[in-house]
């Protein structure tokens, strides 16, 4: 192939992942936040129109979930569906309704979903599954994680309320994002924050780890 060709070949490429970056500033969070909001919003619903069963595992509960009355856990889980539901359709708050819906899936893997016993990573690997046989059954919540993060991280993309509203205090409508010890150290500590309610050791260690890299993040900064 002649050195002409293979310019004209990579110049086709890249055009084509031009556009297909612009596309994805809307289509795949778009998708991402229709496919959870309405899984969540089935939930919720489903809560507000069943009975509360919440009391009959209250203990499997993560502190400090395990205490509070069993009414209660139920009437934040409802709401917190519906209405964080329908701000992901909207794209309102998103980032703050997505990391909550996090949680909330991170407290019901620990009640639900997660093997009661495991030693071992195969183990834990079993409860990989939909149908629960005694192994646990969270593929399903993990997928759900899966499509939560990019909305905590990236936002809701440019189709939504919060593109909107950025528009009106900021003149470009956006910010640039940095990449530093904080930025970091931030990622570190949203995600030990409910690795807590599953794996407490490495929650914790991720909460450290998020300690150490702020103050690594000050000193350099200094």
């Amino acid at each position: 192939m002649s050195k002409l060709s293979l310019a004209g070949a990579v110049n086709a490429w890249q055009q084509i992942v031009s556009r297909l970056e612009g596309a994805g500033q809307y289509i795949p969070l778009l998708v991402m936040r229709v496919v959870m909001g309405w899984e969540f919003f089935e939930a919720g619903r489903e809560k507000l129109h069943g009975s509360n069963w919440f009391g009959g595992i209250q203990e499997q509960f993560p502190f400090p979930f395990d205490v509070v009355p069993a009414a209660l856990s139920w009437q934040l889980a409802t709401w917190f569906e519906l209405v964080g539901a329908v701000c992901l359709w909207l794209g309102l708050a998103t980032r703050f309704w997505a990391f909550n819906l996090l949680f909330l899936t991170f407290v019901a893997t620990a009640a639900v979903h997660w093997p009661d016993m495991w030693s071992m990573w195969s183990d834990l690997l079993k409860g990989y599954a939909i149908s629960d046989d005694g192994h646990g059954n969270f593929k399903l919540p993990l997928l759900f994680v899966v499509m939560l993060l990019p909305l905590v991280f990236m936002g809701p993309g440019k189709l939504s309320l919060d593109r909107l509203i950025a528009h009106w205090f900021m003149e470009d409508g956006e910010q640039r994002p940095h990449a530093d010890l904080y930025a970091w150290a931030l990622a570190a500590a949203l995600l030990g924050l409910p690795f807590v309610m599953l794996m407490p050791v490495f929650g914790a260690g991720l909460l450290v780890l998020a300690a150490v890299l702020a103050g690594f993040g000050r000193f350099a900064r200094a």
